[in-house]
């Protein structure tokens, strides 16, 4: 496989960024990649033509590539719209393109897939090093990775990415779109608990920046606006302990 650029910048302070991580449960990385690394994959994920939209409805997921999306009449779109938000009232709804990678380490190797190099990347050597510090967990003995784009309408509403067998220690969001402003939506909010009262913190997108927070964690993507001129683009995954699936 040919491997895409990955190239850490020199400038994490793993000791403080812990220390940041055990008090907050969260922290921000920011210019984690070299800039011409961070620049090639922010071209890599717009050129991509493997994009699909993922929306649930209840524990039911549908994937929808782009050729059967612009297939799709007005009334088809409109319907879906209709019952995209009519689940966001009450419930747990999503909306938005992603390209999965596969977790199991046969299914790595065999692939060609730069992405699938990255999920590699952040778990092995020095990288893999410098996040099990961080989130002070060195049971940690994974990364898996999805690249995601968040076009206008897009969301993600609450949840706390919980999830029973997956043995997630924390998430991770690598920011890959520049210029981003925060009145067009897509942040990652952090919803209050009770120790926070009425407050929730907001995390507008960062180009080259890591994102790293607990699970579980209540927190939400708000609706993309139809003032984002493009799509809110991301590496994103979780830093999980074995077993590593085979």
């Amino acid at each position: 496989m040919n491997l895409p650029p990955l190239h850490l910048n020199p400038s994490p302070d793993p000791d403080r960024l812990a220390g940041d991580f055990a008090r907050d449960r969260r922290v921000r990385i920011p210019n984690i990649l070299t800039d011409e690394c961070a620049g090639w994959w922010y071209d890599h994920l717009r050129q991509r033509t493997d994009w699909r939209q993922v929306v649930n409805s209840g524990d039911r997921i549908f994937e929808l590539d782009r050729t059967t999306r612009e297939g799709m009449s007005a009334a088809q779109r409109q319907a879906l719209d209709d019952a995209v938000y009519a689940g966001a009232r009450t419930g747990f709804q999503y909306r938005y393109e992603t390209i999965r990678t596969p977790d199991g380490t046969a299914a790595r190797e065999a692939s060609d897939d730069p992405l699938t190099a990255f999920g590699r990347w952040m778990s092995e050597g020095a990288v893999s090093d410098l996040l099990r510090r961080i989130v002070g967990d060195p049971a940690v003995a994974m990364a898996d990775a999805q690249a995601t784009a968040y076009a206008p309408g897009d969301f993600l509403t609450g949840h706390d990415d919980g999830m029973a067998g997956k043995n997630r220690v924390a998430a991770y969001v690598l920011g890959l779109t520049p210029a981003w402003r925060c009145e067009w939506g897509g942040l990652l909010l952090f919803h209050p608990t009770q120790a926070d009262g009425d407050a929730a913190e907001a995390w507008v997108p960062r180009f080259n920046t890591l994102n790293i927070f607990a699970v579980p964690q209540p927190h939400s993507v708000s609706e993309v606006t139809r003032a984002a001129p493009y799509r809110r683009y991301a590496i994103t995954g979780w830093l999980r302990r074995g077993p590593i699936p085979a």
